[in-house]
């Protein structure tokens, strides 16, 4: 069996044979009987592609799959069984992409606001038992920390606050807490 040197040794002429049995409709059959070194580079490299192919064809499922459970999967769960190498590659870093956007969080943290989590979770905990969708007796007050529809409106919050997600209202809490203090919360901020 030839060796990488052997298909490196191959002449100049014995590329021009191969080209010249090619153009003139000899099947390849017979170039790789007379140049089996050839038909050897031709079949490495094939396999070569072949791998490469596979790896982003399970590449792009995998990160399919974390799309999904983000809601953002594109319709193939596959790449195309005759998809180029280029081509996968570029499809499975698109996809890729949409998948990090995804994970990146809507809203700010407390922290990102200069406010910790744990003077928020014990105003939470004393306004609403650390509820998000609580709602006070008189409807006024709403949600995990317990804004009126005017205070919420102020700190960037549309609609509902108990309706919110809870990550909405740990950001729009922290935001209030880092204009005002302590203050929108007599009671439970201190």
């Amino acid at each position: 069996m030839p060796t990488k040197k052997n298909v490196i040794r191959t002449s100049a002429a014995s590329v021009l044979a191969i080209g010249a049995v090619t153009a003139a409709g000899v099947g390849s059959a017979q170039a790789a009987a007379e140049f089996p070194e050839f038909e050897i580079d031709i079949n490495r490299q094939a396999i070569e592609r072949t791998l490469d192919v596979t790896k982003e064809r399970r590449d792009y499922r995998q990160a399919w799959e974390q799309a999904k459970k983000l809601d953002v999967e594109p319709k193939d769960a596959t790449l195309s069984p005759t998809v180029a190498l280029d081509t996968a590659e570029e499809k499975t870093k698109q996809l890729e992409q949409k998948v990090e956007k995804a994970k990146e969080p809507a809203y700010g943290t407390p922290e990102s606001v200069g406010v910790s989590t744990g003077t928020l979770d014990a105003i939470a905990s004393c306004e609403s038992g650390g509820d998000p969708t609580a709602v006070d007796a008189s409807g006024t007050y709403r949600g995990k920390y317990q804004f009126d529809l005017g205070t919420w409106a102020s700190v960037g919050g549309s609609g509902d606050p108990a309706a919110a997600p809870e990550e909405e209202q740990d950001y729009r809490a922290a935001l209030l807490y880092s204009q005002s203090g302590s203050s929108p919360w007599p009671v439970c901020g201190q």
